[in-house]
């Protein structure tokens, strides 16, 4: 629900003039150093882009879920890094502290996210719970005021840089799947908590992602998130549910900027004695990706809309981020294609690190193949 159009638009050209004159020219410098220039983060931070999704009683915009999709569709057409940077903050790192958090730990933490104070981080994944995202074998045990956390996390987004972790941990020992699973918030100086070196990875330069791990880490147990034991993976799925639009969204703007690359160079690009863009089998990839792009947002904003009526898109949600994160990849790969050779070396391109970047979106906060899974659950299920 957009509630004053004229004010939105303010925000979206800011977005876009951002992404156009500050993000974009700093691209090759953020693949080259694998890091967003503080300058430009300190920017995000000035300009509120930390607080997008994070109610105004605690600082933030109080965006919209179909708000928070079309800011996504502009950041996520400069770099990935930079919408990586604040995405946790944004999203899944303050989420279910916005959605379950109790009314102190919402004070004491979402002002800070909102501002960029502080990066969030989401710990979830284990080298045992990726797609079985129930099987959690870190530990929380009960010690007086506090829970005692050990294991591990893995494969988690902005680790190296965070200052504060929603980490997935069973409070009941020998339960089994969901039941048992308990979520914390657990701040980056807490004795016992320690972060790994960042990985090295295929793509994404610029967005650090290690491994994070608890060595008897003392919580407090205000730090449960909601007060209440048990309720972890309600928790988690309620930030994914909101996370998978919004990541639809960000693998729909990737897109869109391919594209137009793709577009400009077939426009300049000379063969035969003509533009290769009036080759009507570069035009037929042109269209397949336009339309495709097309389908993506516009499923993705109906299904924000009907998020922000407080209907049920756990079926919508999956269907968005299976759609757009393999949409994203079809594209990536046509738009190489008709660069041609160029389009594989790094010295003449830039839409060869696209081709990259975009492949990790069609394996975290859920594989296609989870996803494809969970539609066909619940259509059989609604058939039965």
């Amino acid at each position: 629900m957009i509630r004053d159009q004229q004010v939105l638009d303010v925000f979206l050209n800011t977005v876009r003039r951002f992404v156009s004159s500050k993000a974009i020219p700093m691209e090759a410098h953020v693949e080259q150093h694998d890091e967003v220039p503080p300058e430009l983060v300190q920017h995000m931070r000035d300009n509120g882009f930390f607080g997008w999704s994070i109610p105004e009683a605690y600082g933030g915009a109080g965006l919209s879920t179909e708000e928070l999709a079309l800011a996504a569709f502009e950041l996520s057409q400069c770099s990935v890094a930079f919408r990586a940077r604040v995405g946790t903050n944004t999203g899944i790192g303050s989420e279910g502290i916005v959605a379950d958090g109790t009314d102190a730990q919402k004070q004491r933490y979402l002002p800070r996210l909102a501002s960029g104070e502080w990066t969030a981080s989401l710990a979830v994944t284990e080298p045992e719970a990726g797609s079985e995202a129930t099987h959690v074998l870190t530990s929380a045990q009960r010690d007086g005021d506090s829970y005692i956390l050990n294991g591990q996390k893995c494969y988690i987004t902005n680790a190296p840089i965070a200052d504060v972790f929603t980490v997935t941990a069973r409070t009941e020992p020998g339960s089994q799947g969901a039941k048992g699973v308990s979520a914390f918030i657990v701040e980056r100086n807490t004795p016992g908590l320690s972060v790994g070196a960042p990985y090295r990875k295929m793509g994404q330069a610029g967005s650090p992602v290690s491994a994070v791990y608890f060595d008897n880490c003392r919580v407090p147990a205000a730090n449960l998130i909601g007060g209440v034991e048990g309720n972890g993976f309600k928790t988690v799925m309620k930030t994914l549910n909101k996370q998978r639009i919004h990541l639809a969204a960000l693998s729909t703007g990737p897109a869109i900027r391919m594209l137009q690359m793709a577009i400009e160079h077939t426009s300049s690009r000379v063969q035969f004695g003509q533009p290769v863009a009036n080759m009507q089998l570069v035009q037929a990839m042109i269209a397949d990706c336009q339309t495709e792009i097309y389908a993506a947002r516009s499923m993705i904003l109906e299904t924000a809309r009907k998020r922000d009526r407080g209907e049920d898109v756990v079926l919508e949600a999956s269907m968005c981020k299976y759609y757009a994160t393999e949409m994203c990849g079809r594209v990536a790969d046509r738009c190489v294609q008709m660069f041609g050779g160029a389009g594989y070396i790094a010295d003449h391109s830039a839409i060869e690190r696209w081709y990259r970047d975009v492949r990790l979106f069609r394996l975290y906060e859920g594989t296609s193949q989870i996803h494809q899974l969970n539609i066909a659950k619940h259509v059989l299920a609604a058939h039965r």
